[in-house]
Order: C-alpha cells, then sequence, then structure tokens
C-alpha cells in the first residue's frame, strides 16, 4: 500500500504523531496548576508569563478554529497556496482550545493564591497586549471593510501567537535567575512541553512530505515556529532547573513544614537546614518573619495557659 495514500502507513503515523504530541501539549498545563494548589501560592511564577500565555491561546484558537471549520478560509487558503489545503488538523484545534482554558484556569489561580507584594503585571506586559489589541483591531476592521481578507486578520492572530510565544518566557527566565531558583516554576511541564515541541515538528515535516507540498510548512508558519521555540525554551529552563539552580527548598514552604524536614534530614548533606544558607536575603527574611510570628504565638499560648492556671 502506498505510504502517501489516504490509507497508508504515513497519514496513519502523521495521526498517531498529532495525537501523541497533543496529549503532550495538553498534558503540560497540569503540573503547573497542580503545583500551585499544592502550595496554594503562585510565588515564582511570573505573572507576564500567565497574561502573555492566555493572550496568546486565544488568537491560536481563533486561527484554528477558523482553519478548520471555515469555508470561506479554507478557500481563501487554497487561491494562496496553488489550490492545496491547509494543514491543520483535528487535534490542532482541540490543543488549542484546551490549552485556552487551562491557562485561564492558571490565570485565576493567580488572582485567588498566595503572591508576592510586588509580584504583578509589569508596565511593558500591560503596553504589549494593548498594542496588539489594537493592531487586531485594524486588521478586523480593514477585513470588514473588504480593504483585506479574513484570513489576513487569522495570519495576524498566528504572528501574535508566535511573538508572544518567544517573548511570553523570558519574564520566566530571568525570575528563575534572579532567585537563581525554580521553585514555584513546574519542571514537568516543561519536559512535556519538550516532548511536545518535538513531536509537532515531526508530524508538519511528514504531513510535507506525504503531500509532496512543502509549502504547507510556511503555509502554517506558527506551527513550525512554536516547535522550535518551545524546544529552545525548554532547553533553557532544564539547565536552569538540572544545572544552575538545583536548589530545591521551597522558601514559601510554611515554617512547620520546613521544620519537620529538619528533623527528617538531620546530618545529611544537603539538608533542608543547610540549604537555607544558599537563600537570597529576601528568601531568608520571608522564613524569618514566620519564625517570628510562630515564636509571638506560641508565647501567646504560654500566656493565656498560665493566666488560666
Amino acid at each position: 500500500m502506498d505510504a502517501a495514500s489516504p490509507y497508508g502507513f504515513g497519514p496513519f503515523l502523521s495521526h498517531f504523531i498529532g495525537w501523541a504530541y497533543f496529549i503532550a501539549w495538553s498534558a503540560s498545563f497540569y503540573p503547573q496548576a497542580i503545583l500551585n494548589w499544592r502550595r496554594k501560592s503562585v510565588q515564582g511564577l511570573s505573572l507576564d508569563f500567565i497574561f502573555l500565555n492566555v493572550l496568546g491561546f486565544l488568537c491560536y484558537s481563533i486561527f484554528n478554529l477558523a482553519f478548520y471549520y471555515s469555508p470561506e478560509i479554507q478557500e481563501e487558503y487554497r487561491k494562496r497556496n496553488d489550490g492545496q489545503d491547509n494543514l491543520v488538523r483535528a487535534n490542532d484545534v482541540f490543543f488549542a482550545v484546551h490549552a485556552l482554558v487551562l491557562s485561564s484556569f492558571t490565570l485565576l489561580q493567580t488572582l485567588i493564591y498566595k503572591r508576592d507584594e510586588g509580584q504583578k503585571v509589569s508596565s511593558p506586559t500591560k503596553v504589549l497586549i494593548s498594542i496588539t489589541v489594537l493592531g487586531a483591531g485594524v486588521v478586523f476592521a480593514s477585513a470588514i471593510s473588504g480593504r483585506s481578507q479574513w484570513i489576513d486578520l487569522l495570519y495576524y492572530l498566528s504572528y501574535i501567537k508566535l511573538g508572544i510565544s518567544f517573548v511570553k518566557y523570558c519574564p520566566q527566565v530571568y525570575l528563575n535567575y534572579a532567585s537563581q531558583s525554580t521553585v514555584g516554576w513546574s519542571i514537568h511541564n516543561i519536559l512535556l512541553d519538550f516532548t511536545g515541541g518535538a513531536l509537532s515538528i515531526g508530524q508538519l515535516v511528514l504531513d510535507a512530505y506525504i503531500s509532496g507540498d512543502w509549502s504547507g510548512i510556511s503555509g502554517d508558519p506558527v506551527k513550525f515556529g512554536l516547535g522550535f521555540l518551545s524546544i529552545a525554551f525548554d532547553l533553557v529552563f532544564m539547565t536552569q532547573h538540572y544545572i544552575l539552580y538545583r536548589n530545591r527548598q521551597d522558601f514559601y514552604t510554611p515554617l512547620s513544614m520546613v521544620e519537620n524536614n529538619d528533623g527528617d534530614n538531620n546530618g545529611r548533606r544537603g539538608s533542608i537546614g543547610e540549604q537555607k544558607g544558599l537563600l537570597l536575603p529576601a528568601h531568608r527574611n520571608y522564613q524569618s518573619t514566620q519564625r517570628e510570628a510562630s515564636v509571638r504565638s506560641k508565647s501567646m499560648k504560654d500566656l493565656e495557659l498560665g493566666v488560666q492556671h
């Protein structure tokens, strides 16, 4: 059976890879949400990253939904690409919408759980979001007036997603560098993201090979670019986590848990007690404040017991 036929091994492999990267990339959103829930805190997580992530996946969802479901957009694509169909698949649509839902949920967590006093969206990010939304409005108005086609708006949204995918990771990389730690940032979502990026590129190249139309890659630049960008930044995060900042002590852990762990690790190299000395001054001050509050609380209880007796 011909590998390039609709029922050949090639299309089957492409379909399998597509759902494999969908599962890997989709699953990558859960570790961070679970970590936030377990810690009841988003400290150590960049809010710039979260807000940009939501905007990016909103644009990506609109792009994929239109390319997959709209006959008008599909026809406009064929006219620009020598009659070839676009390469957006069902798993692309499901992934984008699922990612939008999960990233929005993580955004909601940042509004509920504990965060640092100065942990907020930066002014540059606010400006960037405002400019991209304004630009989308201009292209939308142009499409309505007939000066451009609707597919131009979708390509604009796809480029927003691609640009955001590059910019959004930078604040988190810097935050990890500034704190000399990756605490609060889940490494599991990075490992899954790396897997998804590699599989995504593999599917796109395989589809182009099967169809004999390599313009399909340039016709879907956001998918190709996303794969490479995710891999590049994932390598940076893995380097930070496993090589540069290997201290795993969560300086936002409640004091009682820290003291219990100190007892369990007593006399062992790399114990939590020793790791405290490696924390930045701000982090040491955080734990000192917790300890002082605990001492004051204990003193008050002792005083109350003395009065009762």
